[in-house]
């Protein structure tokens, strides 16, 4: 547990850590707005692409070797970045980033899949998301005290400081073996079994799209509150915080009632809060009315309620879709799951390069909300809170 945390941590981190800094990449780099945004979204589009590839080498390698891979290509990358000074290096620098990252984050969530299953493992996940809350409100704190006291390249020896860590538990830690053997044929078909087990595919789209909402206010947000509310870069940071408490009371929601209420209820609810926040958002931004002082603590408060609702909606999406398929398929179900939900992030990111205008982008999260909502009821009619313990216990029992 402690190393899948500090892999979602540097996953998670590598982004809202260099959020306050956008700003600054685009004037000491001298490129516009949307090439600024495209450095985040080439690291959101990296971490997606090869997950199922990162999912099958853990299949058949084992944990342990992809593990260091990704974390080795990790810490290479980012102390790389901090040395760089062309907008082009930049970009294929963080979609390597990307790589990277995307494979530690989906092995260290095939740790937690090795050993949980059902409800206990949405309690797992919620764990892991504390390590992501640390990283979303302490990486975008950080980053805006990096941003008011050092330059934006500090940020990337952080992460990688981060990564070396990670490399050293993952010499210590016991990790399940590999599946030697031939992969291609047997690893599509593994995969296309997964994909057609009943409510997978809702429910892992579901908290993809949430995570594509998210990815679109973390996008936008930096230019919104500095060039909209007229916000320093440091006082950007600090709301990073309270995001980050949103997102930690959402991850402690499902922590403490997931065994009673069920994840795919609370799956549900969590789609319910992103919609309807998303849906606020909208309006308010659409009638003009966020203008004022008092309009920047409405949009703080609809941001942190899309998080607390994302932060219900996610690991229940993935437990819920996990949680459906044998221990032979567990490497190519969250590697399916992971690969679906970073996509969905990743085309949310590169279409917020485009979403300048105010309504537009705050349409996009609404509408992202609302399909959420749709697909994490479709995905799971008519199953009752606790129906996933029975799955629970026989996981134990493999185990």
């Amino acid at each position: 547990m402690t190393l899948s945390c500090l892999a979602v941590f540097m996953t998670q981190m590598a982004t809202t850590i260099y959020l306050p800094s956008l700003p600054a990449v685009m004037r000491e780099l001298h490129v516009s707005h949307a090439y600024a945004q495209l450095s985040v979204s080439v690291f959101v589009i990296g971490a997606a692409l090869p997950v199922m590839m990162w999912g099958s080498a853990a299949d058949r390698y084992g944990r342990r070797g992809p593990m260091m891979w990704s974390l080795v290509l990790f810490v290479a990358s980012s102390g790389s970045l901090a040395l760089v000074h062309t907008p082009a290096m930049l970009l294929v620098l963080r979609a390597v980033q990307g790589v990277a990252a995307g494979g530690s984050a989906i092995i260290a969530r095939i740790l937690v899949r090795d050993l949980w299953s059902g409800d206990e493992l949405a309690r797992r996940l919620s764990v892991l998301s504390i390590a992501f809350i640390a990283a979303l409100g302490g990486g975008q704190f950080l980053g805006g005290l990096i941003g008011r006291y050092s330059r934006w390249e500090t940020g990337f020896v952080v992460l990688a400081t981060v990564g070396a860590l990670a490399i050293v538990l993952t010499v210590t830690v016991p990790m399940q073996a590999g599946r030697r053997g031939p992969t291609g044929v047997r690893g599509i078909g593994t995969y296309l079994a997964v994909a057609r087990r009943s409510g997978f595919l809702p429910s892992a789209c579901a908290g993809g799209l949430g995570f594509a909402a998210i990815v679109t206010l973390q996008e936008v947000t930096p230019f919104v509150f500095t060039e909209h509310f007229g916000l320093s870069v440091e006082t950007y940071g600090t709301i990073g915080l309270l995001i980050g408490l949103a997102y930690f009371a959402g991850a402690m929601t499902v922590n403490r009632i997931v065994a009673k209420a069920g994840m795919a209820r609370l799956m549900r609810r969590g789609a319910i809060v992103v919609t309807g926040s998303g849906v606020a958002m909208f309006a308010l931004w659409a009638a003009g009315s966020l203008v004022d002082g008092a309009a920047l603590a409405v949009f703080v408060t609809l941001y942190c309620a899309t998080t607390f609702g994302q932060s219900m909606l996610f690991p229940n999406s993935m437990a819920t879709a996990v949680s459906r398929v044998s221990k032979s398929q567990v490497a190519h179900a969250v590697a399916l799951c992971g690969f679906l939900q970073q996509s969905m992030a990743g085309l949310a990111a590169a279409a917020a390069t485009l979403l300048r205008p105010n309504p537009a982008w705050s349409t996009a999260v609404a509408v992202l909300g609302v399909l959420a909502w749709a697909l994490a009821g479709f995905g799971n009619r008519g199953e009752k809170p606790g129906c996933s313990r029975e799955r629970l216990t026989s996981g134990a029992r493999g185990v």
